[in-house]
């Protein structure tokens, strides 16, 4: 399994296009063609990731938050960011990244951390639009029919959920009179022509308009083939956006809720810290991994017993609270987002099955190593 492969893999799940705009994500360093046979996972590219890596004679680190977010100039192993490139592009090991483009779709951050509460009826806490898409439809003879649908469906039409190459057509006639000047590939000019063709459409995002166009007309036998593009309406993702709500399998409270997370995170110097009545019934439960104050209104709008997030500000949460909002938990930010590495590992498994072998890191790279 070559790095370019396991780095596609991966952003096929998280795409970076969905990544914020301040956002650096992607692979940081490493060959593309480099064979990949052990993955290491973590939240943090620290130089204690970069060592067990090497230790583990790791080919890939995959982490969620960025080496560089804010760029540089260097990367000289006179800082600490630069001994974490040299030690892992000396030893062989590439080093990928995704961040907020992880966030927010299903098998994202988020959605482990709801996954390992064992939450039900888990939808987006702020859904996404879904991705802009088009449908092309385009008017082909029979017999070359299945050529342009492979032309269209290669450059990426069709693709709707996990399936690929999806089409639809429907039989009928095409009419037209070549005029002077034209070089018809069925026909004379002058003369009407009616030839049995086949109607094939198929969804495609927007942003992949230009390039299937192009590949049907290079793929279409006709001089001047007709096609449409019409562009679809723009509906909530159910499966994109930030943060998550969703029931517990059975109604506890406040203080039962906060001893759960505590038994279902990995432990911190952070602890959990709750604020709310401990004996407040808790049923519905909005979080968000990693700093969530932004969601505060989302979550008391849609009727949350209890929000779980990270780095809540004092003012935020004191408002929250005045204003009838749900009772808070706060843990800490790498203990949240440490929750998708199992939830990664497990569908790098699926997919690379028995031809990598993929270690989750549990080294603490929390930064607060203890309280007094």
């Amino acid at each position: 399994m070559r790095l370019a492969d396991v780095t596609a893999l991966v952003e096929g799940w998280y795409p970076p296009h969905r990544a914020d705009d301040w956002d650096a994500v992607g692979l940081v360093c490493g060959d593309p063609d480099a064979e990949v046979r052990r993955i290491v996972l973590a939240v943090d590219p620290v130089q204690a990731v970069a060592d067990e890596a090497v230790a583990r004679d790791a080919d890939l680190v995959i982490v969620h938050h960025p080496l560089y977010l804010k760029g540089t100039s260097t990367v000289a192993a006179t800082t600490a960011k630069g001994r974490v490139v040299h030690r892992l592009v000396s030893s062989g090991c590439g080093l990928l990244t995704a961040h907020t483009n992880a966030d927010a779709p299903a098998g994202g951050v988020s959605a482990s951390i709801a996954l390992a509460l064992g939450l039900t009826g888990t939808r987006p806490l702020a859904p996404d639009p879904a991705e802009p898409r088009d449908k092309v439809v385009v008017f082909v003879p029979v017999a070359d029919a299945d050529r342009v649908r492979t032309a269209i469906t290669g450059a990426g039409a069709g693709a709707i959920g996990d399936y690929d190459s999806a089409s639809f057509s429907t039989p009928g006639e095409g009419r037209f009179r070549p005029l002077p000047g034209a070089n018809p590939a069925i026909g004379a000019v002058g003369h009407l022509e009616v030839v049995e063709e086949v109607r094939v459409e198929a969804i495609l995002d927007r942003r992949l308009r230009e390039q299937v166009v192009a590949a049907l007309v290079a793929a279409h036998p006709y001089e001047e083939p007709a096609y449409d593009v019409v562009p679809l309406a723009s509906l909530p993702d159910p499966d994109h956006g930030s943060g998550r709500i969703g029931t517990l399998p059975e109604a506890t409270t406040l203080r039962g809720f906060a001893e759960l997370v505590a038994r279902t995170f990995p432990e911190t110097a952070h602890g959990v810290r709750v604020a709310g009545d401990p004996d407040r019934p808790v049923s519905t439960v909005a979080l968000c991994g990693g700093a969530g104050d932004f969601l505060l209104d989302r979550a008391r709008a849609a009727g949350a017993d209890v929000y779980l997030t990270s780095d809540l500000r004092h003012h935020p949460a004191s408002e929250s609270g005045e204003n009838g909002g749900p009772a808070l938990v706060d843990i800490a930010h790498w203990a949240a987002e440490w929750m998708w590495l199992p939830v990664l590992r497990d569908r790098l498994l699926v997919a690379l099955g028995d031809t990598v072998d993929v270690h989750v890191s549990t080294i603490n790279t929390d930064p607060w190593s203890f309280r007094v």
